[in-house]
């Protein structure tokens, strides 16, 4: 079809054939929600609370942490910390306390990669010298308590995803547990041998000689490699 030009040329332009197609429009993708400090409290929040009882004090501490849920009912929902409380009737840690809890809410608050309170907290250690849990896990200071409850909640909300050992690795150390055992006996309601000592990888009073060689009956550390 021929087509005639009445009006005077001022310009002109090439068009390929993905300008003659209309451009397709894409579906636009939803806003996904994420953790910042200007977020809305909601009027209820999920938590959890976790006791702690040390050898050094008469009465327990409970640590309460609370999480928001974010975009909730979709693919993308997630659940992230957004408070913490720490309650006992030991008023001789109130003071600092009071402090940390404020200061990780505000971290868990600002959003993004929280998990670096955990290792921060494990690594504080007690002048005084720290204590032993049920079981043989020795816990080098009250805060550093704080950061295993803390990353125990972590884990159990998915933010932190548990290093599980390999089927192998499980076999090995029953295998060594029982050897160990038939050679010294058994001690009646421990956990690990008597004989055992601190492993200074999982801090667990389960590491034992094993055929001229220190092995963690806890998680398999080997001063041999």
């Amino acid at each position: 079809m021929s087509h005639k030009i009445t009006k005077k040329i001022v310009s002109y332009k090439v068009l390929s054939k993905d300008d003659a197609e209309p451009a397709k429009q894409e579906p636009e993708q939803p806003s996904l929600e994420s953790m910042h400090e200007n977020l809305t409290r909601p009027e209820v929040l999920l938590g959890s609370t976790y006791k702690i009882k040390t050898p050094q004090s008469e009465h327990a501490l409970y640590i309460t942490i609370n999480d928001m849920i974010l975009n909730q009912g979709t693919e993308h929902e997630e659940r992230r910390p957004y408070e913490i409380f720490i309650n006992s009737k030991n008023m001789e840690h109130f003071q600092w306390v009071l402090a940390l809890t404020r200061l990780i809410s505000a971290v868990f608050r600002k959003g993004g990669d929280a998990c670096f309170l955990v290792e921060e907290m494990k690594a504080v250690f007690d002048p005084r010298g720290g204590y032993f849990k049920k079981g043989g896990v020795f816990m080098p200071s009250l805060v550093a308590e704080i950061g295993y409850a803390i990353e125990s909640h972590l884990k159990h909300i998915g933010m932190i995803k548990p290093e599980a050992m390999s089927d192998h690795q499980k076999q090995f150390l029953d295998e060594k547990r029982k050897e160990f055992e038939a050679a010294h006996g058994e001690s009646e309601g421990q956990a690990f041998p008597e004989k055992a000592v601190l492993c200074n990888k999982c801090s667990t009073k389960a590491m034992v000689l094993m055929d001229g060689c220190m092995t963690c009956l806890n998680c398999g550390e080997s001063k041999c490699g």
